[in-house]
């Protein structure tokens, strides 16, 4: 029902809409930490801004996120939809040819990868 909507109510506007009327309420737990949906709302903010100001990325152009299953993979998408960018999301496991064909499928210009995250991507 909320796709039938004009405009469609977004899993971005869904977390928005608890972010301002709960936000101390506990989204995410990993490990030992534990974070609000204040947290991942300034998080994510910093990490738009971040990248819109030093990658210059703007609405409609695609991404590809290489990252571990990690608190900073919800932020990343966050901060991504919030620019307007979609997430190609691209196994961390992959490497060599499967991961060039992936990168080639999403169309992506931009690929972020977290630490740590590297492997044989040739030129694609």
């Amino acid at each position: 029902r909320r796709l039938s909507r004009s405009p469609a109510v977004t899993l971005l506007d869904v977390f928005r809409q608890h972010a301002r009327s709960r936000p101390r309420r506990p989204l995410l737990r990993f490990q030992d930490e534990v974070y609000t949906f204040e947290d991942l709302e300034v998080l994510s903010n910093r990490a738009a801004w971040a990248l819109r100001r030093r990658l210059e990325l703007r609405g409609g152009r695609a991404v590809a996120v290489l990252l571990q299953n990690r608190p900073a993979y919800l932020w990343t998408w966050l901060a991504l939809a919030k620019l307007g960018c979609a997430m190609a999301c691209v196994n961390c496991n992959v490497r060599g040819a499967a991961l060039r064909h992936a990168l080639r499928a999403a169309g992506a210009t931009v690929l972020l990868a977290g630490d740590g995250e590297t492997g044989d991507m040739g030129t694609w």
